[in-house]
């Protein structure tokens, strides 16, 4: 009986340090936020609202932009109950749509005095088309973010020492940009079955970090900073739409142990938006509290530009 309490007690000291691995490096920040204002995107759910409850904590004004209003007013109460924090408000933003993502700005500039940090959080993971006739993770993955970004630049150039936090992922390693398939399909993929889905998600991300890359070149000597981040892999609603069998019989059991939660999931969102010293590395990308290298792809200054031009014309900018 003892040999197999030390047995247990050692797989189970094993798993918990495996476990801690996975979750892996927590921000260090101590950063206070008070007079601050804070955007975060998708933030009714999932890493977005663990980040803004951590900002509100710090003592941010932070505003929920979320597309469904039930759901984002209802995570205004949630946010505000764990932070002990009152001064979280919901406003209405569908990154679907071009429409609403200008009256979002236009109703925050005239409402709201100052932007500190943006941190555009939210994605979906699904074929679709937006309200403009792109494809659904091209258009609110990115181009939706890249509008919003730049419709809200000078209030933060006025604010700053401001930073501007983009969330993409690993899959972004995977992704490649196809302007014909663009041209052609409003989208850099085509196809429903789940590896078009995979490859087409990769290629939205992959325009994440190139966004960021050209964003910070275009910001110098403005004193506002961005960073693109990969948070991890993270038991969160992006898989929702996803096959229910396969949620059930092999992504749960997966994500108990392999995945990390939804606190640990913004840690490097968090590091990128409050860590003091990190200017100099404005533009770059982030994982796991830390900067990474990236693939030669992904840092591409053609590539970047050129994703930024087509951008402004999809975005209605140029």
């Amino acid at each position: 009986m003892s040999e197999f309490l030390m047995f247990a007690g050692v797989v189970i000291g094993v798993l918990m340090i495996f476990r801690n691995f996975i979750l892996g490096a927590r921000c260090k920040s101590k950063e206070k936020l008070h007079g601050k204002t804070v955007i975060v995107t998708g933030s009714n759910t999932g890493i977005g609202m663990a980040t803004a409850v951590d900002l509100a904590r710090r003592g941010a004004r932070v505003i929920l932009a979320c597309r469904n209003q039930i759901r984002g007013e209802a995570a205004v109460d949630v946010v505000k109950r764990e932070s002990g924090r009152k001064n979280v408000v919901f406003m209405q933003l569908d990154l679907a749509s071009l429409k609403s993502v200008r009256a979002f700005a236009e109703i925050f500039l005239k409402t709201e005095k100052r932007l500190d940090i943006l941190i555009n959080n939210a994605g979906v993971y699904m074929q679709g088309t937006t309200e403009d006739g792109l494809g659904l993770m091209f258009g609110v993955n990115h181009i939706g973010h890249f509008l919003l970004t730049n419709l809200l630049l000078d209030r933060m150039k006025a604010c700053a020492p401001s930073r501007i936090v983009t969330v993409s992922a690993y899959l972004h390693n995977f992704g490649n940009l196809d302007f014909d398939c663009l041209h052609t399909h409003k989208e850099f993929g085509v196809g429903e079955s789940g590896m078009d889905v995979f490859w087409i998600y990769s290629h939205s991300k992959l325009c994440n970090v190139l966004f960021t890359h050209e964003l910070a070149k275009r910001l110098q000597g403005t004193n506002v900073t961005c960073y693109s981040l990969n948070p991890g892999f993270i038991s969160t609603e992006l898989a929702r739409n996803t096959n229910k069998m396969f949620r059930r019989l092999l992504l749960k059991p997966i994500a108990a142990l392999f995945f990390k939660d939804v606190q640990s999931g913004a840690q490097t969102t968090l590091h990128c938006a409050l860590q003091e010293g990190i200017e100099s590395l404005s533009g770059r990308y982030f994982s796991n509290c830390a900067v990474q290298k990236v693939k030669a792809k992904a840092k591409d200054d053609a590539l970047a530009r050129k994703l930024w031009e087509v951008s402004e014309t999809l975005s209605g900018l140029s």
